[in-house]
């Protein structure tokens, strides 16, 4: 009787061990709104269990995952195979939502949902079209008067996937930006005022009249700000939706490669909108905390169970359900 007495306390202070955790991670804004949400709903679920997210930027996850200064990190834009050989252990991509990044503006008595193309576009962040009265953008919205108002370019001034996504986009598109700025988390921008995070350049943009910037979709739809349609490959305006990102990713999801690095801007398909991604949360595939890693695998196959219907309200689309099962695998080998 006291051998089963002492086994079950050893039991039950083993799982107080297992659940009693703070997990800390940091990164990307482009998913912080479902990242919030999914780390709320999950600790109140799991007594004991607390995951911390700080919403710094795609670079700053990478340098603190690197650090090993979190338990866990989170990019918009890959890791390259340099960044990855700095980490002290293995470090797995693990997709989690896609999203689109919209270009939204702010101009003086235009409520219209303009039109973008590739060109004016590039043209606009490399300096080139810096009116919007310019007849490029006048081509292609028809019926708007613009006025003759200076174009203030906003873009990030921090690491961020979401630059990566917006400028991997351009230097597909345009061959000068490919030539010139090319793509990163990071880049020399032509013209324009940095705002940090995608909050920042939302604010920003809702400020100054005359301003566009890049944003995730969900910081335009919270903020109430105006964002175009954009042309993709198949030469059709596509507005961002939940359909029209899911759209993007399908031809992605048939190929998608096993460390699960993958760009999906400017693809094949009619109804593909052109500047959407996949975002990843960067977890060690064996943390140095066996508890934290436990933790790790089960919030994350809670995500692929559950937080997976959650995202649509947040304009972000899920997962396709062939990286969702090839998820599974990968999932069970954190520890």
């Amino acid at each position: 009787m006291i051998r089963i007495l002492k086994l079950v306390v050893c039991a039950f202070v083993l799982c107080v061990t297992v659940s009693a955790q703070s997990l800390n991670g940091a990164g990307a804004t482009f998913p912080n709104p479902i990242y919030q949400k999914w780390f709320t709903q999950y600790s109140s679920a799991h007594s004991g269990v607390q995951i911390n997210y700080q919403s710094l930027g795609s670079g700053a996850g990478i340098r603190q995952l690197t650090a090993g200064t979190v338990d866990f990190g989170a990019s918009d834009g890959p890791m390259t195979d340099e960044q990855l050989s700095q980490c002290k252990s293995k470090v797995l991509h693990i997709p989690t939502v896609l999203g689109a990044v919209v270009p939204a503006y702010n101009v003086q008595g235009v409520r219209q949902e303009l039109k973008f193309t590739p060109e004016v576009l590039a043209g606009i962040f490399l300096g080139r079209i810096n009116n919007w009265s310019d007849p490029a953008i006048a081509k292609v919205n028809p019926g708007v008067r613009f006025p003759n108002q200076p174009i203030v370019v906003v873009h990030r001034s921090d690491g961020s996937g979401t630059t990566y996504i917006f400028t991997d986009y351009l230097s597909k598109v345009s061959s000068e930006w490919n030539s010139s700025v090319g793509k990163g988390t990071s880049v020399k921008w032509p013209v324009g005022l940095g705002g940090k995070g995608n909050e920042g350049i939302a604010g920003t943009v809702r400020q100054i009249e005359g301003s566009i910037g890049y944003v995730e979709l969900i910081y335009a739809v919270q903020n109430n700000i105006n964002y175009g349609v954009v042309r993709n490959k198949s030469g059709n305006f596509v507005k961002a939706t939940l359909e029209s990102t899911t759209s993007a990713a399908s031809a992605a999801a048939a190929r998608m490669p096993a460390d699960y690095r993958v760009s999906i801007t400017n693809p094949d398909g009619k109804d593909a909108y052109p500047i959407a991604s996949f975002t990843w949360l960067l977890v060690p595939q064996q943390s140095r905390d066996a508890n934290k890693g436990r933790v790790l695998h089960d919030f994350l196959q809670w995500m692929l169970r559950d937080g997976q219907r959650q995202v649509s309200s947040l304009s972000y689309a899920p997962l396709p359900k062939e990286v969702v099962q090839k998820l599974q695998s990968t999932i069970n080998t954190i520890h």
